[in-house]
C-alpha cells in the first residue's frame, strides 16, 4: 500500500462524522430516559471533542463539564479546561480529588507512580458518575479507538462510561474534527498527555507515537493484514509484535467481564436481547 493510500484510509468526512455522533448522542441518552451528559474535562483533545459534540447535540444547558484536578495537574490542564467550559457555555463544576487520593496513599507511602495514576482515574470515574445521578444524565466516555484498542487507560476508569462517541476514532482522526468543531489551537498542537504525573507524555510512555500506530492498526485492525503483509508493508518488525501483544492482551478491558457458564441462558453468551429491545 501506497503512504497516501494509507493516509487516506485514516481521513475522515468531518462534517458527516459530527452528524453523526451528534445523532447517536441524542438518541441514545434519550432511549436511556435521560437528557442530559456529563463529561470529565481534562484540557486533552479527546474530552474537548466529546464536550463539544455534546454540546452541539443537546445544548449546552444539558451538559455538565467536570474537572477533578489532582496536585500535580498542570496549570495549562486547569486553564485550557476552563476555556473549552467558557466557550462553549456548557456547566461547569470543579472537583479536586487531591485529599481523598492522598488520604488512601498514606496507608501506602510505598505505591508506584503507576498505582497513584491508576486511583486517580478511578477516583475521577466515581466523582463522573455521582455527579451524573445529581445532575440526571449518563457518562460520555472519552477514549479513542488507539486507546481501547492498545489496552492505554485505567479499566472502570476513564475508559468507563456509559456511551462513548469517540470510541471508533483514531486519535489521529480527533485532530481535523477538533478543528472543525472549534477547539482551541493550544489543545490541538500541544502533546497528548494525561496528565499522569508531572511532564508525563502519552507517546514517551508508549515508546511510538499516535501517527505511527494509528498507521498500522487501521491495517492490523480495519483491514485485517497478517503480520506478514505488515511487515512486507515497511512496518518495523518489533512494532508490529509489540502492539499485535498489546492488542491481544487488553481484550479484557474491552469487554464486560466473563462470566462462568453454568445455566442456560448465561448474560452475555445466550441472553442478548437487543440492546434497544422493547424501545
Amino acid at each position: 500500500m501506497k503512504p497516501d493510500d494509507l493516509q487516506h484510509s485514516l481521513t475522515i468526512n468531518t462534517e458527516l462524522v459530527t452528524e453523526i455522533l451528534c445523532r447517536f448522542i441524542r438518541s441514545e441518552i434519550r432511549r436511556a430516559g435521560f437528557e442530559r451528559a456529563v463529561v470529565g474535562v481534562s484540557g486533552g483533545i479527546d474530552s474537548s471533542v466529546v464536550v463539544y459534540l455534546a454540546a452541539r447535540a443537546l445544548g449546552p444547558e444539558h451538559v455538565l463539564a467536570v474537572t477533578m484536578p489532582y496536585k500535580t495537574s498542570s496549570e495549562a490542564t486547569r486553564r485550557d479546561s476552563q476555556t473549552v467550559i467558557e466557550q462553549l457555555g456548557v456547566r461547569g463544576l470543579d472537583v479536586p480529588i487531591t485529599d481523598q487520593v492522598d488520604a488512601y496513599f498514606a496507608q501506602f507511602p510505598d505505591a508506584s507512580q503507576m498505582r497513584l495514576a491508576n486511583k486517580c482515574a478511578r477516583e475521577r470515574m466515581t466523582v463522573l458518575y455521582d455527579q451524573s445521578a445529581a445532575f440526571d444524565a449518563l457518562v460520555l466516555g472519552t477514549s479513542n479507538k488507539s486507546e481501547l484498542l492498545l489496552g492505554y487507560g485505567t479499566q472502570y476508569g476513564d475508559m468507563a462510561s456509559a456511551i462513548n462517541p469517540i470510541g471508533d476514532l483514531y486519535k489521529t482522526q480527533l485532530y481535523p474534527l477538533a478543528e472543525y468543531l472549534g477547539v482551541p489551537e493550544a489543545i490541538r498542537t500541544k502533546a497528548p498527555s494525561g496528565d499522569l504525573w508531572v511532564g508525563q507524555t502519552d507517546e514517551d510512555e508508549l515508546g511510538f507515537s499516535y501517527g505511527e500506530v494509528d498507521r498500522l492498526l487501521v491495517l492490523m485492525v480495519d483491514r485485517r493484514w497478517r503480520r506478514a503483509e505488515l511487515i512486507q508493508a515497511g512496518f518495523d518488525t518489533a512494532l508490529v509484535d509489540r502492539v499485535a501483544t498489546l492488542v491481544r492482551r487488553n481484550h479484557y478491558k474491552r469487554r464486560m467481564p466473563v462470566i462462568a457458564k453454568l445455566s442456560t441462558r448465561t448474560m452475555d453468551r445466550d441472553f442478548r436481547y437487543a440492546r434497544d429491545w422493547g424501545t
